[in-house]
């Protein structure tokens, strides 16, 4: 997987191959320094700025025809603190390097989701999130943000250093400035035990309220044309560690998940009529299983399939009957889909334009295989959402626009205050943000 997302002839791509833009230059800056230059610039020559992670947006909220910056210099972990128990990273680092490196000095987050390909900077400026009961998005965990303004001058925020700032940053959608560096809250690296099972779909409805109330995280997989979904409950374990064996990882992660996926999906997308069958095959294809391992390797798991993806955070009460919409939806409407649908939840948090912000929440994730007509899925799916209030995931494909947005946020106006005093000249504007933000 390309984690810089080339394209040739100076085209930029994202992972899902649905966005591509032209820059008018490319700048990898090295330092804090070298990046606000590079802004300083851009002003100067009239172009506008943004910054890329590693391209895992399915929307163009990273595309820009001015100046691109790419933020693979920018890497690394800066400092642990381990009396406040934080860590502070450059904004290019990848969630993978991150976690592999946490583990090594005993430390994790306390939850991620469920990919480690994007740059923390993407990650947590989209809000990515996992799944959890009491323990929310990779961006709730953030203590501190640096980030360089329009004007080129950098911001320390926190609690306690621009609290404002901080406030609404912490998932900025790159409108605010760009994000040099993270400072996040980790803790001793602890143990969870995953416990992987099929449940038929009516159960883990019925049964909804208390698999959440009983589970650390808890989140479930349905196959559309089945009854069937696969749940997996993550809860923290006294240990000892029992990760998958090797072969058998290999067999259920890349053979079966990753490998027979992507044929079936081949398959589906030439003869759409064969998707039922084979979503009742893939369906029973994982079969029940335990392990206990450190948490970044239970969180996480590769996507090796590509695919497009629409997600909702809707209201938690409200998740259950959006799901059984969505279900009849798919059975009366002749749509063939090959893709599951993930369900996860997240508790109310204090950031401005989170998904979850001041409600708790649940997530229903839509998806396709790259290259499969998605619209007519999508366009039903995002109606039922919509109908509950639900708010998408800004990195996602989605149709909403600054109008909608004011209704469903209660601090959308704080944030695009926040904007006005910190980007007047709307130099980190693009036609994304025109449309989510308002121009």
């Amino acid at each position: 997987m390309s984690s810089t997302a080339n394209g040739k002839n100076g085209t930029w791509r994202n992972w899902g191959g649905n966005v591509s833009a032209r820059p008018a230059r490319e700048v990898a800056p090295a330092s804090v320094e070298e990046l606000a230059a590079a802004v300083r610039r851009a002003a100067e020559d009239g172009l506008t700025v943004k910054a890329v992670g590693a391209g895992h947006s399915f929307t163009s909220i990273a595309a820009t025809d001015g100046v691109l910056i790419r933020p693979q210099l920018l890497t690394g972990i800066r400092d642990i603190d381990r009396e406040n128990m934080t860590v502070t990273v450059e904004a290019g680092t990848p969630l993978k390097r991150l976690n592999v490196a946490l583990a090594r000095e005993g430390l994790s987050l306390t939850n991620m989701g469920d990919i480690m390909e994007q740059t923390v900077s993407g990650a947590t400026s989209t809000g990515t999130h996992g799944t959890g009961r009491a323990s929310g998005s990779i961006a709730a965990q953030i203590k501190g943000l640096e980030l360089v303004t329009a004007d080129g001058s950098v911001l320390n925020c926190s609690e306690k250093e621009n609290p404002d700032v901080f406030a609404a940053a912490r998932i900025g959608l790159g409108a605010l400035g760009i994000v040099t560096a993270i400072t996040f809250a980790v803790e001793p690296v602890f143990l969870l035990t995953a416990r992987e099972e099929p449940m038929p779909f009516d159960k883990v409805l019925s049964d909804f309220d208390e698999l959440w109330a009983e589970n650390e995280h808890f989140e479930f997989y349905w196959f559309p044309h089945t009854g069937s979904t696969n749940t997996k409950r993550n809860n923290r374990s006294a240990g000892p560690e029992r990760p998958v064996p090797q072969l058998k990882s290999w067999i259920e992660d890349e053979f079966l998940s990753n490998g027979v996926f992507q044929v079936a999906n081949w398959v589906g997308r030439a003869v759409p009529a064969t998707i039922p069958a084979i979503a009742q095959i893939s369906s029973k294809a994982l079969s029940a299983r335990t392990y206990t391992d450190i948490p970044y390797k239970v969180f996480t798991s590769p996507r090796r399939v590509r695919f497009v993806e629409m997600e909702y955070a809707v209201p938690r009460a409200a998740v259950v009957g959006a799901l059984r919409e969505l279900k009849a939806m798919v059975d009366r409407s002749g749509l063939r889909v090959s893709f599951p649908v993930e369900v996860r939840t997240a508790p109310a948090d204090d950031i401005a334009l989170s998904t979850a912000s001041g409600r708790d929440s649940a997530y229903i994730a839509v998806h396709m295989f790259q290259g499969t007509p998605f619209q007519r899925y999508f366009t039903a799916a995002e109606r039922i959402f919509t109908a509950h209030e639900g708010r998408p995931h800004w990195g996602k494909i989605h149709t909403r626009d600054a109008e909608y947005f004011s209704r469903v946020y209660p601090r959308f106006g704080e944030f695009t205050a926040l904007r006005d005093r910190l980007d007047p000249d709307r130099r980190f504007q693009n036609d994304y943000l025109r449309r989510v933000l308002g121009a």
